[in-house]
């Protein structure tokens, strides 16, 4: 179809996308980045996409936006925007529809704004490529969306750089950016994945605020159920590139007709409110004894008024047991990785003791600390910046333990039955990190934290980042390594359903403090602290103190009426 040709598209529906396939490079795994997909985003609706990595939903946004990569194209299919095809449209053209009648939310805020620009600048910018407004009528507007997408003291605020402000702000100032033009169409690509539940809740809270005032329409990219029962007025589903379910959200929801639908529902974690059967070989013996641990961070200059001191952990005490995982949840900013970071002295801290298996080691040098780092191994968040790029992933594997006196051979054994054990095939010793998904990375460095055959495992937000998929697999091998080599683990994590799922004790910090611990079935259906039900209550598609009944159910849809 002619680019520009007009279609006969419903009076209603302001996003029509019909047949569209974009190609792949040759040598691909697949053909098509997707495959004779079709949809269609109705005035005042959101509708969710909803897939695992892979699945194409981002590549759907950036063939409507106009922003693939040279690599692929459209193949074929069109894309109507208020009944005319954009497929072919000129670059020129494209760019004057971005930010005036469709808008896009990237899901990393920080790599998709300037650091060399402040937040008033960037603002602006849109509407000066659009050549709206005056500059003084721009830097108005701009002050206008910062009060409307919620950021405190906007004067402030306008002069800031990205670097300065939370996960949550940066978000912000993207929909601020995304909505500067009032367009009819507002894209959000995973606008919510790496952010605490409360962060979470506020920004999905925002988004469905703006599109009932505003009438806009929002096409919402995500891999969570649980967000999709949160907003969804109707849902499509895909699974490496096509389209294999779509219809109301409710519908979706509750009475799903694919295999892969309810698999993904199936994934997603739940409140519990059970206790987590013990370890039959947990003997009760404490092997880490936490008290009064504090950590204050200090920046700037005393001497000249700018110094800023930051309680970020605050005389933290706890004890946990052989054999068992205690959770530590909390928002953003509320101690967790600075207490991870201390425990394994990747930093001194100021004051306080840490027992581990009845010996102080918050006040060892790094000499004297040497002997006992590989019985205490961490598994970080991010498992591509934590692995070499450079070396195979046996090298990986094997790099530490060598080092320490074991046989090359013994070595190479050992790594080849944990890649194994973690689920991945023996050819995987001999490739490169980038050759691998986000979930496979993760086991790699489950696998290398399990070299040393520690006594206690840190998993630092180790499956915030992954499908619901990948981290119920991830979950389940957590579990089963602890069950088989009773090694004890610290889960810190933001997402409480996480951490319902594998923690026998659960610790809530707030602004460097534990302001509440116990067993997940009284952190969750009966929480003590304020903060804690807060907490409980910003979980997408769950009901507070209100466990779903039976497997695969995605909580309570309250997205039905969002028009």
């Amino acid at each position: 179809m002619a680019s520009g040709m007009q279609a006969a598209v419903p009076a209603d529906v302001v996003l029509s996308v019909r047949d569209l396939s974009v190609s792949l490079p040759v040598g691909m795994e697949r053909a098509y980045a997707v495959e004779n997909i079709s949809f269609d985003l109705t005035r005042g609706q959101i509708l969710c996409i909803i897939g695992e990595s892979g699945s194409g939903k981002s590549v759907t946004a950036n063939a409507i936006m106009g922003l693939l990569p040279k690599a692929i194209r459209i193949f074929s299919g069109a894309i109507h925007l208020d009944g005319m095809n954009i497929v072919g449209l000129s670059s020129d053209r494209l760019r004057s529809l971005r930010g005036r009648v469709v808008s896009m939310i990237f899901q990393d805020p920080l790599s998709a704004l300037n650091p060399l620009m402040t937040v008033g600048a960037q603002i602006e910018e849109v509407m000066a490529a659009h050549d709206v407004g005056t500059p003084k009528s721009r830097r108005s507007r701009a002050m206008e969306l910062l009060v409307e997408v919620g950021l405190p003291d906007p004067q402030l605020m306008y002069h800031q750089y990205p670097f300065r402000l939370s996960g949550g702000q940066r978000q912000r100032v993207m929909i601020a950016m995304a909505l500067a033009l009032e367009p009819a169409i507002l894209i959000a690509d995973e606008p919510t994945t790496a952010l605490d539940v409360t962060t979470q809740a506020q920004i999905l809270q925002l988004i469905r605020d703006i599109q009932r005032r505003k009438g806009m329409s929002v096409m919402f990219i995500t891999h969570d159920f649980g967000v999709v029962a949160e907003i969804a007025d109707s849902v499509v589903v895909m699974e490496k590139g096509r389209c294999v379910e779509q219809g109301s959200a409710e519908q979706v929801l509750e009475s799903p007709s694919h295999l892969y639908t309810r698999r993904l529902i199936a994934a997603v974690p739940h409140l519990t409110g059970k206790d987590r059967i013990p370890l039959e070989a947990a003997d009760g013996v404490s092997i880490l004894n936490v008290e009064s641990l504090t950590k204050t961070y200090r920046s700037g200059s005393a001497l000249f008024g700018t110094q800023r001191i930051v309680p970020a952990v605050n005389g933290v005490t706890f004890d946990l047991t052989s054999g068992r995982t205690l959770g530590v949840v909390g928002e953003s900013g509320s101690g967790k990785s600075s207490l991870g970071r201390l425990l394994i002295k990747l930093m001194e801290c100021d004051s306080g003791s840490i027992l581990f298996e009845g010996r102080d080691i918050a006040g060892l040098s790094e000499a004297e600390f040497r002997s006992l780092r590989p019985k205490i191994q961490m598994i970080f968040q991010d498992p591509f910046a934590s692995l070499n790029p450079r070396s195979t992933v046996g090298r990986i594997l094997t790099a530490g333990p060598i080092a320490r006196g074991l046989p090359y051979s013994e070595a190479c054994e050992r790594a080849r039955e944990l890649l194994s054990h973690v689920g991945l095939d023996s050819g995987a010793f001999d490739r490169y990190p980038h050759e691998f998904s986000g979930g496979q990375r993760q086991r790699i460095g489950i696998a290398r934290a399990l070299m040393f055959k520690p006594k206690l495992l840190i998993a630092d937000e180790a499956v915030s980042a992954l499908d619901v998929s990948i981290q119920a697999q991830i979950l389940k091998l957590l579990d089963q390594i602890q069950r088989e080599t009773g090694v004890s683990m610290i889960f810190i994590t933001h997402d409480l359903r996480v951490a319902s799922q594998i923690c026998d004790e659960i610790a809530v910090m707030h602004r460097g403090q534990i302001v509440e611990s116990g067993p997940p079935s009284q952190i969750f259906l009966d929480p003590k602290s304020t903060y804690t039900r807060e907490l409980v209550a910003a979980i997408p598609g769950e009901q507070p103190g209100n466990v779903p009944q039976h497997e695969g159910h995605a909580g309570h849809h309250k997205g039905g009426q969002t028009s």
